[in-house]
This record gives C-alpha cells, structure tokens and sequence, in this order.
C-alpha cells in the first residue's frame, strides 16, 4: 500500500476503482529498475542483431517487451500494486498476472535464443552451460514444474505465510518475484522457444496443460466457500468502510477460478497451433531430404548412363533444423524467423 494514497481528512484509504490503476503510478524502486534493465538489454540484443545484418522477428519483441514485461509493470507499478495489500481481489488479479500471464509472453519472445545469438562466447558458454545443467533440468522437467506450480498456491494461500506477506514489505516484493519465477519454470518448458533439456514432445505438453485446469478451478472454489479469512484478521484491521473482507474473497476465488481456466485453454490453443506448425516445418524438412536425395540418385542414373564416374555426393547445405544450440546458436535464422 503507498502510503500518498490516505485521505489526510479522513485517514482512510479512498475506494478502489479504475481510474485508480492510472492515476497511483509509481515508476521507482527496484522491480521498475530491472524492468528496464531487462527490457534495455534485450531491445540491445535486437539492435545488435539488425546492424549485423540478421533478422529477428517483431512479434517476439512485443511479445517479451510490451506483453510481458509490461504486465508486469501494470499489476505492480500502477494503482493495482499500491491497493494489493488492501483487496485480496485486487491481490489475486496480481497474482494471476505475474504468474501466468506475464510468464507466458516471456516465453513466447525467446530471450535465451536472443542471447545465444548475441553474447560474446565466453558468456554465451555460461549461458549453455547453466540452461543444460542438472539443476536446470531438475527444474525444467514438466512434472518438477507441475508439482511446484500447484503446490505454491496452496502453500501460500491456506498456511500464516500470506499473512505474512501483507505485513512485511520485503516478504511481499519476494512473493513476486517467486510468482514469476513459478510461472516461468511451468510454461516455459510448454510453450517457450527456448533451447531446454528435456522438453516433452506435443501431446505431452498438451496433456499437462490440460491437467492445470482443474487446478485452478479447485483452488478457486475452495477461496471461495472458505469461512475463515485469507490473512487472518489482518483485512478486517483495516477498517475501510467500503470493503468488505468477506465478500471480497468470493470475488477472488471467482477471478481465479475464471481466470486461471481462461488463461489455460487460451495457451492450450496456442500449443496446439505451435504443434501444427512445427507438424508443418518437420513435413518441409523431410521434403527437403527426399527432394535430395532424388536429385542424387537421378545425378548417379545419368552418370551411369552416360559411362561417366558418379563422383562424390554434391556437399547440402546445413539444414538448421536440425542443429543444437551446442552447434550454431548463431546460425538459427530458421528458428528467429518460424
């Protein structure tokens, strides 16, 4: 809660409504500063990009800068992060955002790929080696990530921790931190373009985001037919005239309940139209390879018909879907541009 925000009159904290998101923005702090660290650097890398001549697609930019990084600053730098102390609903639409929504557009702006093509060896050596390390992989595993996504809210949720995250600030500002982070081990494995260990082929994938619907459904409905307050009596100890706790709470499990289930099928189609198109890039890859070698035994029939040696076969050039982050991250045109 920003404490600019009380009515020097009535010593109250004035109701919450739209024009609040606007109007009590903040940019200061360290969550806007790595904000925009991070989005500098990763706009550097695009820049870098671009003067040597390479291309990386707009989307992923928009999708990582404006998208992700940007839902990040709306539910934490504006009226909805001065007010998440006050209304656990105001609360529960941060925490849908910061680890779901934000985690997702992430993912989708592939910033390792980015950072792979762009470092200096030694740091892009690092890079590989910390995202193929065992505790990577240990993390990155999609049941690892599945278990930590479901248990965290309840953990949270129905023990004296979020209590406690109310009262201290720096406990709070960490509990954002680690809905990013949770958001970002679950659906990067699922629907990232990031070079990870380990990623489960498609159907595998689909089925785990299907399994995260219920999840929400069931931590929604459970918020809601609670009769003990989340926190405690700490909402009550506000004293504000215009809210009540109760009610309050019923409208935060609705949102979560809602919009976690919107948020998953949304993604579901999203990894269902990923599947198809890499469906589609592998059918072009295998035309390739029957395309070549047709031409090959064509070039050795003529050669035998005419009495003339075969020779060796014509050198192809790489097909870059098939190299490794380890071969040529620097070469991935194909992957910057799919």
């Amino acid at each position: 809660m920003f404490p600019s925000l009380i009515d020097a009159v009535t010593g109250e904290l004035p109701p919450f409504t739209a024009a609040t998101i606007l109007s009590q923005t903040r940019v200061d702090g360290w969550l806007a500063a790595m904000l925009l660290l991070t989005g500098g650097c990763y706009l550097y890398g695009v820049h870098r990009l671009k003067a040597r001549g390479d291309k990386w697609p707009v989307n992923r930019t928009i999708m990582f800068v404006g998208f992700g990084l940007g839902s990040i600053a709306l539910v934490t730098l504006t009226g909805i992060g001065a007010y998440d102390t006050t209304l656990v609903s105001v609360h529960m639409v941060q925490h849908m955002v910061l680890g779901m929504v934000a985690p997702i557009f992430l993912a989708l702006g592939a910033p390792v790929t980015l950072a792979l093509r762009t470092l200096p060896k030694k740091p892009r050596a690092l890079l590989l080696g910390a995202v193929h390390s065992k505790v990577a992989r240990v993390l990155a595993f999609p049941l690892v990530a599945y278990a930590i996504f479901v248990a965290n809210p309840f953990v949270l949720y129905f023990s004296d921790l979020y209590r406690q995250t109310l009262e201290h600030p720096w406990l709070h500002e960490f509990m954002h931190a680690h809905f990013i982070a949770t958001g970002c081990l679950f659906f990067w494995p699922l629907l990232g373009l990031d070079p990870l260990p380990g990623r489960w082929p498609y159907p595998g994938r689909a089925l785990l985001m299907v399994l995260s619907v219920p999840f929400h459904t069931v931590l929604g409905l459970t918020i809601m037919q609670q009769k003990n307050l989340l926190g405690g009596d700490y909402y009550p100890s506000l004293g504000l005239t215009w809210a009540n706790p109760a009610s309050d709470q019923v409208t935060a499990g609705g949102i979560l309940w809602a919009g976690g289930e919107l948020v998953s099928v949304t993604m579901l189609a999203v990894l269902v139209v990923q599947w198809i198109r890499a469906s589609e890039r592998e059918a072009a890859r295998v035309d390739r390879q029957l395309d070549r070698e047709e031409a090959e035994a064509a070039r050795h029939a003529a050669a035998q018909a005419t009495g003339q040696p075969s020779g060796p076969p014509a050198a192809q050039p790489a097909d870059m879907t098939s190299l490794t982050p380890h071969q040529a991250p620097e070469y991935d045109q194909r992957a910057a541009t799919s």
